[in-house]
């Protein structure tokens, strides 16, 4: 994970997922696609993205599976009991370990049973080291002082987290959303990577933690819920470090970039027209997230078809150079500016959408470049993605790059089932 970055992270973003990064009340995912476009376009190439969920890892890939979700560098999951790295999601035993610790679920569970009104939650929510139960809030108060008091008697060493009036966790007593990030913390510490920057997200009584962390700074989002609120009047509300912002989910968390000045907080999915906004930015990662979202406003016809659009669109892409399509099949690059053309408007009035994640560059000469990421593609419920390799050559005294060439390849179970239909 850390052996892409060069140096410590400029910037290191840990957000809760559900109501605080994910907005379920934003059917089109707006201020999710929002943040994905500035991430990629600005911070993946020396960032670093942490989920930190109370979702299990079988419902936090579910979740994926749902929503346009970056990948992360690390995820925090099981309210701070699980901790997992990259895409393949290796997991972190030594964090295990330190969990082990006077921890022993048998004896929660028998005295969880004395509470009737202590529903479990499903099987996959219950992990080794966290046990879950439903409680509705009229009961809460005395149930979790009850609890408390009766497993303080068994010796054992636990948290209790109640959070969102209706999820209540029983976590080892180092365990927690925040015990995990400081972890971590002291983990790039010993290594010199600590972050620069740091950016604590959150809208839940779960996610309190996250702000006790010392040099950090926090958003809790618009619509961030009472508890968490209460906790933060009651605990933080002298600490100028922490903001309650007037956005919801991810719109609130580029809010909260710019009100701490941790760097660019224009989403390049805000600019309407790149022709006419220049943005001081000449990146490679930068070019591939903006074409993308003209891609996707062309084909929604939410941009004017104008000759000196289809000009310029020509004149960036490199004629002798070829584009191999996921399928196999190979063509001149000087079809793409035709198949681009008469696809003008064809997703018109249609919930489509384009994302990239995972946009990785590598210089490979004094001026061309390599860009790597998975460009996802999504009408109504169908999702598709394909790994994207992109060869870019500077334009002599311009800032500007020319497009070289292209090749794709489906990602497993994500190919498009008539193929034709993919185009870029």
């Amino acid at each position: 994970m850390m052996d892409r970055l060069n140096g410590p992270p400029s910037l290191m973003i840990v957000s809760d997922l559900d109501f605080t990064m994910v907005d379920h009340e934003d059917p089109e995912d707006l201020s999710l696609l929002r943040f994905n476009s500035l991430w990629e376009a600005y911070y993946r190439q020396d960032s670093l993205l942490v989920y930190s969920t109370g979702r299990s890892p079988t419902i936090y890939k579910q979740l994926r599976k749902e929503k346009p979700l970056l990948t992360p560098d690390i995820t925090i999951m099981s309210v701070g009991t699980e901790i997992a790295y990259g895409e393949s999601m290796l997991p972190d035993s030594d964090w295990e370990q330190c969990l082990n610790l006077n921890w022993n679920p048998d004896i929660i569970l028998q005295e969880t049973a004395n509470f009737p009104h202590l529903i479990p939650q499903s099987d996959t929510e219950q992990r080794p080291h966290k046990v879950s139960f439903f409680l509705e809030k009229p009961n809460s108060s005395e149930v979790i002082k009850t609890l408390s008091e009766r497993l303080q008697k068994r010796k054992l060493d636990v948290k209790i987290i109640y959070s969102n009036g209706t999820a209540l966790d029983i976590l080892p007593k180092g365990a927690g959303k925040g015990q995990a990030l400081a972890y971590l913390l002291r983990k790039f510490k010993a290594n010199g990577r600590i972050p620069l920057n740091s950016l604590v997200c959150g809208d839940s009584g779960n996610d309190a933690e996250l702000f006790t962390i010392p040099e950090v700074y926090g958003v809790m989002v618009g619509n961030a819920q009472e508890e968490l609120l209460q906790w933060h009047a009651e605990n933080a509300k002298n600490n100028p470090n922490i903001i309650h912002s007037s956005e919801r989910c991810a719109s609130g968390i580029i809010q909260a970039i710019g009100k701490f000045s941790l760097g660019p907080n224009v989403s390049p999915r805000d600019i309407k027209d790149f022709g006419k906004c220049r943005v001081n930015v000449f990146s490679p990662g930068y070019e591939v997230v903006k074409f993308y979202l003209f891609y996707e406003r062309w084909r929604r016809a939410e941009v004017e078809k104008s000759d000196q659009i289809l000009q310029n669109l020509k004149s960036s892409f490199y004629p002798l150079g070829t584009f191999v399509h996921p399928c196999g099949t190979e063509q001149p690059m000087n079809k793409c500016t035709y198949m681009v053309e008469r696809l003008y408007g064809d997703k018109q009035g249609k919930r489509y959408q384009v994302w990239l994640d995972r946009v990785s560059t590598s210089q490979i000469g004094s001026d061309s470049w390599l860009v790597k990421f998975d460009k996802w593609e999504s009408t109504g419920e169908e999702r598709y993605c394909c790994r994207t390799t992109v060869l870019l050559t500077t334009k002599q005294a311009e800032e500007s790059f020319t497009w070289m060439h292209i090749h794709q390849t489906w990602l497993d179970g994500l190919e498009a089932k008539d193929q034709s239909l993919w185009f870029l």
